[in-house]
């Protein structure tokens, strides 16, 4: 019985791999994936069969991978960030349910997701309770999406974003800060950081008001902070409700 994983490589860099994905990655002849992350791990991996398909043919590359473990080759199919957050193992083990690729055996590897890779470059915002929330309408309606925001506006979530715009949504992050705004104040603490783990990588802390009217594209990942997120000199925290004890001088020399 041949293996299937389903195999997190994380934002992009080849180091912030976990060692289990690159365990797997290597005892793996064949490696299926959207194409341009099928480049991200080219290079470290070049022996390999590589079976690449292009945006929004999600549901051919996982049938690939499936007829390639049917035929006997352990295969891994990849995945930015994590493997079930927003990526290909959902959709794996719901075509198992056909029926058709008897002989294989499914395994899910976590990755590191853009909301904790991204996270720790601001600092600490998702220290305390967060929601992540994609924008694209592809395969959630747009009504849908906007109801979560506001439940988790109302909340006093910390919002992670995914996906905040392309070439055709243009408007959405803008959008969702409305709604943010409905809620909470214009001065709250946000992040934006693109191209994570990647060449180009860059990163920005500013207000919500702010964020309204900033661009981004579909490699950023925002970061919406709730009522008691700050920004600590260079970083963006959310404070989970320690009780810090302050040291006296003399305690502070002895330590």
């Amino acid at each position: 019985m041949a293996e299937l994983y389903v195999v997190g490589i994380g934002p992009g860099a080849y180091e912030k791999m976990t060692v289990e994905a690159e365990q797997v990655l290597r005892r793996c002849p064949v490696i299926a994936g959207y194409q341009v992350y099928i480049e991200l791990i080219r290079e470290y991996f070049p022996q390999k069969n590589f079976l690449a398909t292009a945006m929004r043919q999600e549901e051919e590359r996982c049938r690939m991978a499936l007829d390639a473990a049917q035929a006997g080759e352990d295969t891994a199919m990849i995945c930015s960030g994590d493997s079930g957050v927003y990526g290909m193992a959902g959709l794996i083990l719901q075509l198992l349910e056909e029926g058709n690729w008897p002989d294989v055996k499914v395994q899910i590897i976590p990755g590191v997701t853009a909301a904790l890779a991204g996270g720790a470059l601001l600092g600490a915002p998702l220290t305390n309770d967060f929601a992540v929330i994609s924008l694209s309408d592809l395969l959630t309606p747009a009504e849908e999406i906007q109801k979560r925001l506001r439940g988790a506006a109302i909340g006093d979530f910390v919002v992670c974003i995914y996906n905040p715009s392309s070439r055709k949504r243009k408007d959405y992050l803008k959008k969702a800060c409305e709604i943010l705004l409905e809620y909470r104040n214009p001065d709250t603490v946000c992040g934006l950081v693109s191209q994570i783990g990647r060449q180009g990588q860059r990163m920005e802390i500013l207000t919500l008001n702010q964020l309204k009217d900033r661009e981004t594209d579909m490699f950023t990942t925002v970061f919406i902070g709730n009522s008691r997120t700050r920004k600590i000199g260079k970083y963006m925290v959310t404070p989970r409700g320690y009780r810090l004890t302050k040291m006296s001088g003399e305690e502070e020399r002895q330590g």
